[in-house]
């Protein structure tokens, strides 16, 4: 089973992807709102326009710059229903925060937990004097807490995590994966 996300309000709607084939189009309408929006099965078309651009941007120097060189991820497992996410990471601040429609973040997760904050906490992706990746993180001012080993994160203060580190918000848990460098 999979879920579409109602455009107007959020509302998910699932659906059983295997009586569709690639490429037909359905309609749905939304039992919360009334509104009426389509989608398509198969793969994006921007995804194939992402590919295509990064393609070109690598093509001419063989790599890409440290800018955009993949940073890691966080691995988000949301504990009541076990739903597991990956988001990507990139340098600079990561926010860290529960998705909402217009919320401004760039690191935003799904979840239905209260506790996490729209804006909870910030993984801050820097290079050190060697040049290694280095991961900081720090709460947000956030109501719950970020907790890192089951000792809460004070304000103001910065933690140096590294790849595997299990912190919390709330009830949701979240793993560093750092980028693999040769």
């Amino acid at each position: 089973m999979k879920r579409v996300r109602c455009p107007k309000c959020d509302h998910y709607i699932p659906f059983d992807e295997t009586k569709y084939s690639a490429g037909q189009s359905l309609v749905f309408k939304c039992d919360e709102c009334g509104k009426e929006f389509g989608i398509r099965i198969g793969v994006s078309k921007l995804r194939n326009t992402q590919k295509d651009e990064n393609a070109e941007l690598t093509s001419d120097s063989g790599q890409r710059s440290v800018e955009e060189a993949p940073c890691g991820s966080i691995v988000v497992i949301e504990n009541v229903f076990h739903y597991k996410q990956v988001i990507p990471l990139r340098m600079g601040d990561n926010v860290i925060g529960r998705y909402q429609k217009g919320n401004p973040i760039n690191t935003a997760f799904e979840t239905v937990d209260p506790s996490v904050d729209l804006n909870h906490c910030t993984i801050t992706v820097s290079r050190d004097k060697r040049g290694t990746l280095r991961y900081t993180l720090s709460d947000n001012n956030s109501n719950c807490g970020t907790f890192v080993g089951d000792v809460e994160l004070k304000p103001r203060e910065r933690r140096i995590i590294e790849d595997g580190t299990l912190f919390t918000l709330g009830a949701t848990s979240i793993i560093l994966r750092t980028a693999e460098e040769a």
